[in-house]
């Protein structure tokens, strides 16, 4: 029921996806009157496709600890609710990030083994794509931490890209084993150790190089970096537009280029992206971009689905007790 485009996006992301997968069921979660009326106009007669009624909803803007004390029948606290219960596999959500977490977090409880949840995504990248946590889930990170966030991070891209064994580094300033600072020294110290396929420091100018599969830094310089990102894609785009609209003949150079420029647009399209785990819980739970359209958060529930069939909480509690033996 949140986000910021509202439910019918989910509702068309929900027709899209059961149209792809024919043993999906899709239940949503809101207010059962708006629902229905989506779906009867979007969807028609589909029994793989039912309501659960709740009569609250967290606002984008909202305090989490708000949100978690006083909005018990929110859509977010009933879906999770299912996670917990058994009665769906995974949650998947648009709506506010702080919330999602705290409510996840306190609702399903960590798995043994993990401190604290994190944000994980998928981004383009050279010959592929690269994941990358955390992305805003902690502000700082233990060495404890930052391993544990590899193991989770090194299960994840396996099942989602099929690799045996994907190649984990560790975001820092430099390559050298003497820069960065304590923590994450003492990360690379544990990752050197264990059986990750861990191939070392990375600088924030070769995430997309292809150099590895699995980029791990603390919260806080993960979500600078991803934003920052954001921001040059946009910057990038930007003169793009521009260079092309300066004079006729920048104009005709836009016509030849067009498709050069849809294929670009296709292969870049952060639609294909859409949906972060936050894993460490044990529970699966998808967040989708608060913007994303149907075709977005029809990725997020694509992802969800990928989890639920490769037992991502079990694989990554059995990884850890291997770790630790």
């Amino acid at each position: 029921m949140s986000g910021d485009l509202g439910a019918e996006v989910v509702v068309r992301a929900a027709r899209a996806a059961l149209e792809k997968h024919p043993d999906l069921r899709l239940v949503l979660v809101g207010d059962a009157e708006e629902l229905a009326g989506h779906i009867t106009r979007i969807v028609g007669e589909e029994k793989r496709l039912t309501i659960r009624q709740a009569t609250e909803v967290v606002g984008m803007s909202e305090s989490p600890a708000n949100a978690l004390r006083k909005k018990k029948d929110s859509s977010m606290r009933v879906a999770i609710n299912m996670v917990k219960e058994g009665s769906a596999q995974a949650c998947v959500s648009a709506g506010n990030t702080g919330a999602l977490m705290v409510t996840a977090k306190y609702v399903l409880k960590m798995l043994p083994g993990i401190d604290r949840p994190a944000i994980i995504a998928e981004l383009p990248s050279i010959g592929g794509t690269v994941h990358m946590l955390d992305l805003g889930a902690n502000t700082v990170g233990s060495p404890e931490q930052l391993f544990q966030f590899a193991v989770m991070g090194s299960i994840i891209t396996g099942d989602i890209r099929g690799l045996d064994r994907p190649r984990v580094a560790l975001l820092n300033i430099g390559v050298e084993d003497s820069k960065g600072h304590d923590t994450v020294r003492d990360a690379a110290a544990l990752l050197t150790e264990s059986g990750l396929n861990y191939v070392g420091f990375i600088e924030g100018n070769e995430i997309f190089s292809g150099k590895a599969d699995v980029v791990v830094s603390d919260g806080f310089t993960g979500n600078v970096a991803i934003k920052t990102m954001e921001g040059t894609a946009g910057l990038s785009v930007y003169y793009l537009r521009r260079a092309f609209s300066r004079n006729l003949f920048s104009k005709i150079q836009a016509v030849l280029a067009g498709p050069v420029l849809r294929s670009l647009a296709v292969e870049m399209d952060s639609r294909n992206y859409n949906g972060a785990s936050l894993v460490g819980l044990n529970g699966i739970v998808i967040k989708s971009h608060g913007s994303a359209d149907s075709y977005a958060f029809q990725h997020a529930i694509d992802t969800g689905l990928v989890e639920v069939q490769n037992q991502v909480p079990l694989q990554i509690g059995n990884l850890l007790q291997q770790e630790a033996a």
